[in-house]
């Protein structure tokens, strides 16, 4: 059941006896799932196309064959690049007690993707049958292993860092400085540095970077060529983009959408 509230639609669930349950849907390019939020943690595996997460505190962008864990009663919208095949785990609250209260873009094993594959097959698990109970406790054993991977890009609040965000996502092709973009804001170089640090934890430099690397992931998603992806999102050259797409996946950005 459904019912809307100040900060988006509550998702509840109608089953709260299983430990798990589970969605299967295919969305086209470009659908929005509007603000929601459920009464059970969450684990969206995207098994092909991009997935854009917001809430209010960051957006995390999911590329095929990772996923999003989103833990229960947060707020958040997803957008589609390109058709995305999405394949959602929800637990029961207090099932996964070690895994984190925030939202995290996790690594995928095959073994923990076979799991969710099979477990949106069946539709829900129960701990009140055994063998169903012995598999909530391999899928709890997986997640808890799983690295998270650097596809977030923090939400900013102070007015003039804020300036210059909306500067470099409405053109992420600006190539101007940190020193040049302060012009007009109020604040030095120095004290912007130091603002990032304090309120998002990491410095500027890796803030431009994470907006490039979402931004091509999305373009990727839809279809664009490499280089025009690696352009349009400010990449110097595609060989650069290419590299930190490695660097963050395992590998190059060709073979991964292919």
């Amino acid at each position: 059941m459904s019912q809307k509230r100040q900060n988006g639609i509550f998702d509840r669930s109608e089953d709260p006896n299983s430990a798990i349950t589970t969605l299967s849907h295919d969305y086209p390019a470009g659908h929005v799932i509007p603000l929601h939020f459920h009464d059970r943690d969450q684990l969206v595996y995207a098994s092909r196309g991009v997935m854009t997460v917001r809430t209010r505190n960051g957006t995390w962008v999911v590329p095929p064959h990772r996923a999003v864990w989103i833990p229960a009663e947060i707020p958040h919208t997803i957008t589609m690049s390109g058709l995305v095949a999405m394949r959602t785990l929800y637990l029961k609250p207090r099932l996964a007690q070690r895994l984190p209260r925030g939202c995290r873009v996790i690594n995928i094993s095959a073994l923990l993707k076979e799991l969710i594959l099979h477990t949106c097959v069946m539709g829900r698990l129960k701990k009140s049958v055994k063998w169903q109970m012995h598999l909530i406790a391999v899928i709890l054993h997986q997640l808890e292993a799983v690295q998270t991977i650097p596809l977030q890009l923090p939400h900013l609040s102070e007015p003039r860092l804020v300036r210059i965000a909306e500067i470099l996502m409405n053109n992420p092709r600006d190539s101007r400085t940190l020193a040049q973009l302060c012009k007009g804001t109020g604040a030095g170089k120095r004290s912007v540095e130091r603002l990032f640090q304090q309120e998002v934890g990491i410095t500027f430099g890796k803030w431009r970077q994470q907006l490039r690397l979402m931004l091509a992931m999305r373009l990727l998603a839809e279809g664009a060529e490499v280089t025009r992806a690696a352009l349009e999102s400010g990449y110097s050259t595609p060989s650069a983009f290419t590299s930190m797409f490695r660097k963050t996946l395992g590998i190059t950005p060709s073979s991964y959408f292919r």
